[in-house]
């Protein structure tokens, strides 16, 4: 039976690149990877902030686009995504958060106490404090590696018919259901990072896509020939998944689940320093060769991004 080892990565929507990028490197301290453009729509960033090298299930994608009207949070979405932090890091996170002015609340699910906030654009986080996963390594600002978020957790997810979500993380996707409590049925996945996926029973509204929500949660196959038997597994099931599609960074195909949630599968390799190095990541505007040719047009049209420290760090 094919098994997926956990998220890959979670890619959503927001309106300002900047502000992104102060909320998700300045705050949380996690490193912007990659700086490219969306490969369908050139003219928006494809930002990418993950650990220090951008590993699979560490992995936050954001499509920033000014012009995108406010979507709304519901069912046929990820509701909320959730990050891993050391084991007695959360009294360090909460007082970080406040030192920026970010309110949040405190809640438990399936023995685990979460921080749970939102960023500037409306996605729900939410901070868990766990043993497993390696430790990031990356400092940045006033986060050094004792505090700093090790990747995913994992993500709720909201379905318009969770009967059928659940039938594809067991069935397709190889997770173990480890059980409900209250309104929660949680699976999980054989990795250690990205590998908690709670599905929420009580569907809320309809979500509407838009600025300040997810895309799509992508899922890891181990390399190319992995790739091809998910996708041949999506064929003989009944799903209609796309072809395979070259993001330079992994291969991916796509495909809806029967509680209306997007699903990549992504290959881990061959990953964010196939065109630079790692010291150098996410410092550079990086272009897909086609779009080579293009860039004095495209690094005039783009918003002009930093990554900085932000005032209370200084």
């Amino acid at each position: 039976m094919q098994n997926t080892a956990g998220i890959h990565h979670i890619s959503a929507m927001v309106n300002d690149a900047q502000r992104n990028i102060d909320f998700y490197a300045g705050v949380l301290g996690l490193r912007l990877v990659k700086k490219t453009i969306n490969f369908d729509r050139p003219e928006v960033y494809h930002l990418y902030f993950g650990n220090e090298t951008g590993q699979p299930g560490t992995v936050i994608t954001f499509f920033p686009w000014a012009k995108q009207l406010k979507g709304r949070i519901g069912t046929g979405q990820v509701g909320v995504i959730s990050y891993i932090i050391p084991k007695g890091s959360a009294h360090f996170w909460e007082n970080r958060l406040r030192k920026f002015g970010v309110e949040f609340t405190s809640s438990n699910r399936f023995g685990e106490t979460y921080l749970k906030f939102n960023d500037p654009d409306g996605l729900q986080l939410e901070l868990t404090e766990r043993e497993e996963g390696p430790t990031n390594t990356w400092d940045f600002g006033r986060v050094q590696a004792e505090n700093a978020i090790k990747g995913f957790g994992g993500a709720v997810l909201f379905s318009a018919q969770p009967h059928k979500t659940t039938d594809v993380l067991e069935n397709i996707l190889g997770l173990e259901c480890m059980g409900q409590e209250k309104e929660f049925l949680r699976f999980k996945s054989e990795g250690p990072l990205g590998n908690t996926i709670d599905i929420h029973l009580n569907p809320s509204v309809r979500g509407l896509m838009g600025a300040g929500t997810v895309h799509h949660i992508a899922w890891r196959a181990k390399d190319d020939e992995d790739h091809q038997r998910w996708r041949s597994l999506l064929l003989e099931k009944g799903y209609y998944p796309t072809e395979i599609l070259d993001r330079n960074y992994f291969k991916a195909l796509y495909f809806h689940e029967g509680g209306g949630i997007l699903f990549e599968i992504a290959t881990d390799p061959p990953g964010f320093s196939a065109d630079e190095p790692v010291t150098g990541l996410g410092k550079k505007l990086m272009l897909p060769s086609w779009l080579e040719s293009e860039r004095e047009k495209l690094e005039e049209t783009l918003p002009h991004v930093e990554v900085r420290v932000l005032e209370g760090d200084k």
